[in-house]
């Protein structure tokens, strides 16, 4: 039977990797893959994670299984942290994933139950697995346009002509914050337009927000989740905790499900039977941290301290990136790398520049342009300013 399996396109980014590791460069910068580093280029383990740890290696009694729908602990914890006080709680169902990737999965998923013929409006561009997963589970997806190229902000008057072409039973796929790949975010007027038209047509918003505290702080970063979700009837959100605890090898993410009357009395009990169908019972480790770290004052000061340190470091890289190619270039014309936020921006170039970026200066990043300024520090800015304007980006 296995005959008949058909090769796979190799992931971008991990190709990415390796090409990485085989370039002999010294000089060599790696601006791919998407995962915080610190100024001397490994991705820390964060001092509250640590303690955490410490204390379960300590106090933990079983390693046995958890609910379906994982630690209900856990739930209340990641609800509280994205969503504040925007809804009542008992509207809220949640179920632990393995990862934010996992939170995505299950949402569409869940869709596909409940509305098989949904459409999903997804922003061109958006992150890659949003497009494969949904493509794998047979999904229709209507892209609408969000990044100027010329601009390289949002061209939300393009958004706005597109979003209003849903109807009910669709789904609009919105970044919670830091839009991945571009770094370009709505404003809160914005938002508030945008959840104009998903009122008007009826169409349920799914967020995916998976850098919270990375772009403007935790709390100013679900400023718009939680006015979609405290605005609108329905809402699916996908949240990760990669990214902001620094966990990424533990899988830790969580789908909400904003409902109201009958229908919040299933919904918790179908997201328990979605995850029995895919992985049974989510993993619990990463969940367990997070947990902890929420609802210790000693700890989540700590950890949120130490969120706050990686913003204001990113946004000191971008700074001192546009200022190093604004001397180079003679214009301003990169200013929006310090206006974008988060682990990305998109120089909005060509896959041909972005070879010859990797080819003649040994900068990596991915085919669309997309950089992960986190992959930068104060020694290796210049460089990277120094290649883009020699090679006419």
């Amino acid at each position: 039977m296995f005959e008949t399996l058909q090769a796979q396109k190799p992931d971008a980014i991990l190709a990415l990797v390796q090409m990485f590791k085989d370039d002999p460069r010294s000089d060599k910068i790696d601006l791919g893959v998407g995962v915080y580093k610190d100024a001397s280029g490994n991705t820390p383990v964060m001092r509250a994670v640590k303690a955490a740890e410490q204390q379960l290696w300590e106090n933990e009694t079983s390693k046995s299984y958890v609910a379906l729908t994982g630690d209900p602990g856990f739930s209340d914890a990641m609800v509280k942290l994205v969503l504040g006080d925007a809804v009542p709680r008992a509207t809220v169902s949640a179920a632990a994933t393995p990862g934010g990737t996992g939170a995505v999965r299950q949402a569409f998923e869940l869709i596909k139950l409940a509305r098989p013929d949904a459409r999903v409006f997804v922003s061109n561009p958006t992150w890659p697995n949003h497009l494969s997963i949904l493509e794998y589970l047979g999904m229709e997806m209507v892209p609408y346009r969000y990044f100027d190229n010329e601009t390289r902000g949002v061209d939300f008057d393009a958004m706005l002509d597109d979003l209003k072409t849903a109807k009910a039973g669709d789904v609009v796929l919105l970044h919670g914050c830091c839009h991945n790949p571009t770094g370009a975010n709505l404003t809160m007027p914005q938002w508030q337009e945008v959840i104009a038209v998903l009122q008007q047509t009826g169409a349920v918003p799914m967020i995916d927000i998976a850098y919270q505290g990375f772009g403007d702080g935790l709390e100013a970063d679900a400023q718009a989740t939680r006015a979609v979700a405290a605005a609108l009837p329905e809402c699916l959100i996908a949240a990760s905790c990669s990214k902001n605890f620094g966990i990424y090898r533990e899988r830790t993410g969580i789908l909400m499900m904003i409902a109201n009357g009958t229908e919040a009395k299933v919904a918790q009990g179908t997201l328990a039977f979605l995850n029995r169908q895919n992985f049974s019972f989510p993993p619990d480790h990463g969940a367990r941290l997070v947990t902890m770290i929420l609802n210790d004052d000693e700890l989540r000061t700590d950890w949120m301290a130490e969120v706050e340190a990686m913003r204001v470091s990113m946004l000191g890289l971008r700074e001192q990136l546009a200022t190093e190619l604004r001397q180079r270039a003679g214009s301003d014309r990169f200013g929006f790398i310090a206006q974008h936020r988060g682990m990305f921006s998109r120089l909005g170039t060509t896959p041909e520049m972005v070879q010859k970026l990797r080819e003649d200066h040994g900068i990596y990043m991915v085919g669309d342009s997309r950089l992960n300024i986190a992959g930068l520090n104060a020694n290796s800015v210049p460089l990277l300013a120094e290649a883009i304007v020699k090679a006419g980006v």
